[in-house]
């Protein structure tokens, strides 16, 4: 299952793209010890919020803001502009990006990545507004999701040789890391085709590994970190499954990771030297293209792109992966990446240009409370996404 340090050289050289077009991009049921930084709420509400959404479009990226009321439904609150390019990956069938977490929200700040522009821009967030604190170079070539914890930040970039870069967060503001750029080798072109595009990138709960996914290798890297935010000059390597997509951790080590060419999910333990090792057999869901995942409460919905549903996993007292609902809700449009606020689980849906809020029931049930309309649809290869909330 696992491989070792000592193969991840051989890997790295031999990993090759498919169908990359060369060329420039254009304008978390937790068990015990579970620390992630979006736990999902429970099953309570009362508090009020905000919900972001990333339009990714190529003439400019903007964040449009959404009030999210004690009952989960969303109104307007404004849309602010990035500063950089939207961007898109070759053959996306719906997913521009081809990522999850590429609008992250973490202790009062949210990070967009400007696929287009090569860059990432930091908002403070005020209650519903953004003010822009910075746009920074993202360290490669075509940005696709970002990693926050603590005072770490790691952006995955999807061009080229496909890249992590670490950040130091300070007042706000991000600063490069010496000896945290490491290249993963996938020699894609810029943009890159979307299957062999890198997906996300996370730090798992104890701050001692940079995890990254890659479809088409079906392996997950896992970067030691350094002292100082510093990146291991050589990736532990693993299987992950058939074309590793998003990906949670559920308790502090271990994780759940989504096969989008298997239809299934996965259960995997983070080991002391950062491989991973399956857990149990992987659970299919039936459905199509499942790449996003996200906790909420003892539940983790799937977002199934291809059949545009929202599936429902759970992890038992014995710490097995269990299919709770192949079918959870039918969105019908185009489901991709998602968020949740105080218990709400929200659904970016890339075909029908729209966000469903869902409450979420104590036996995983979905009820669909609010839907905001006017968004980008995805068209022409390139379309929203990113979702985010606080």
């Amino acid at each position: 299952m696992k491989r070792s340090v000592a193969f991840a050289a051989a890997l790295l050289a031999g990993l090759t793209s498919i169908g990359s077009i060369p060329g420039t991009a254009s304008a978390d049921g937790g068990g015990p010890g579970y620390h992630d930084d979006r736990k999902g709420g429970d099953y309570h509400h009362g508090d009020e919020g905000a919900v972001f959404v990333q339009t990714n479009k190529a003439e400019g990226n903007t964040i449009k803001v959404y009030d999210r009321d004690e009952d989960g439904r969303l109104s307007k609150a404004g849309e602010y502009e990035t500063g950089g390019l939207g961007g898109f990956t070759i053959g996306a069938p719906l997913d521009a990006l081809a990522s999850q977490g590429s609008l992250t929200y973490h202790k009062g700040l949210l990070f967009a990545v400007n696929a287009g522009s090569n860059t990432v821009t930091v908002f403070r967030v005020d209650g519903t507004k953004l003010h822009k604190l910075q746009v920074i170079w993202s360290g490669g070539l075509l940005p696709v999701s970002v990693a926050a914890r603590g005072d770490l930040v790691y952006v995955l970039n999807a061009g080229g040789e496909g890249s992590v870069q670490g950040f130091e967060l300070h007042k706000g503001r991000l600063s490069r890391i010496e000896d945290a750029n490491r290249s993963l080798g996938l020699h894609n072109g810029n943009p890159p085709a979307f299957g062999t595009a890198p997906a996300q990138v996370k730090i798992d709960p104890d701050s001692e590994f940079v995890l990254v996914s890659t479809k088409a290798a079906n392996v997950m890297f896992s970067y030691e970190i350094g002292r100082h935010g510093e990146l291991a000059r050589n990736p532990v390597i693993s299987d992950a499954g058939d074309g590793p997509f998003g990906f949670t951790f559920d308790t502090d080590d271990s994780l759940l990771v989504t096969e989008s060419n298997a239809n299934a999910v996965s259960r995997f333990e983070l080991e002391d030297d950062g491989a991973l090792d399956q857990v149990g057999p992987s659970v299919p869901n039936g459905q199509q293209a499942p790449c996003w995942i996200q906790r909420v409460g003892d539940f983790f919905f799937v977002a199934n792109a291809g059949s545009s549903t929202i599936s429902s996993y759970r992890v038992d007292d014995d710490g097995k992966l269990q299919l709770v609902k192949a079918v959870a809700v039918d969105t019908g449009g185009g489901s991709i990446d998602m968020t949740t606020s105080d218990g709400f689980l929200y659904v970016q849906n890339a075909t029908a240009g729209n966000v469903q809020g869902y409450e979420v029931g104590k036996d995983g049930s979905l009820k669909l409370v609010t839907t905001v309309e006017g968004l980008p649809k995805f068209a022409d290869g390139i379309g929203m996404e990113g979702i985010a909330a606080s």
